[in-house]
């Protein structure tokens, strides 16, 4: 099952790649059910907030008819900081990412927010599935752009 939706995240990174922007990927499922999904597109929305994750808890928030999500969020790369709050407001039950992001990842590499005592909520997190696929796409794209 995870590795299922975890393919589908990797497709919105794929799409996301193909504009130019770093392939990263989310999708936010709810009792088995994908209800959002999308790619980074900070450099197409020319908006520093368009991380995967965050466009995915906005779509998710507006078809829901609520801020407090749920569900759980499958994204390609460890979260960073602003995501990371972001998860924690929207109140999701778990996070699965592929690869781990040595450098900002907020869900373990670096920080954990997710299992912080100072912040208000907690969650679930699986990191590491389908990693090898999720490193690829990353390693590849910032090889061609070097």
């Amino acid at each position: 099952m995870h590795e299922h939706f975890m393919e589908l995240a990797l497709e919105q990174a794929r799409e996301s790649e193909i504009s130019g922007e770093v392939p990263v990927g989310a999708v936010f499922v709810d009792n088995g059910e994908v209800i959002s999904a999308s790619g980074n597109q900070p450099i197409g929305l020319n908006d520093p907030t368009a991380h995967a994750e965050i466009l995915a808890l906005r779509k998710a928030a507006e078809i829901k008819g609520n801020y407090r999500l749920g569900g759980s969020l499958y994204v390609t790369l460890e979260p960073c900081i602003m995501c990371m709050g972001a998860l924690i407001h929207s109140r999701i039950e778990h996070l699965i990412f592929g690869a781990f992001d040595h450098r900002a990842g907020a869900a373990g590499s670096i920080y954990d927010f997710a299992d912080s005592s100072h912040l208000n909520h907690k969650f679930e997190v699986l990191g590491g599935m389908l990693e090898k696929k999720c490193q690829i796409i990353l390693k590849d794209f910032f090889q061609e752009r070097r």
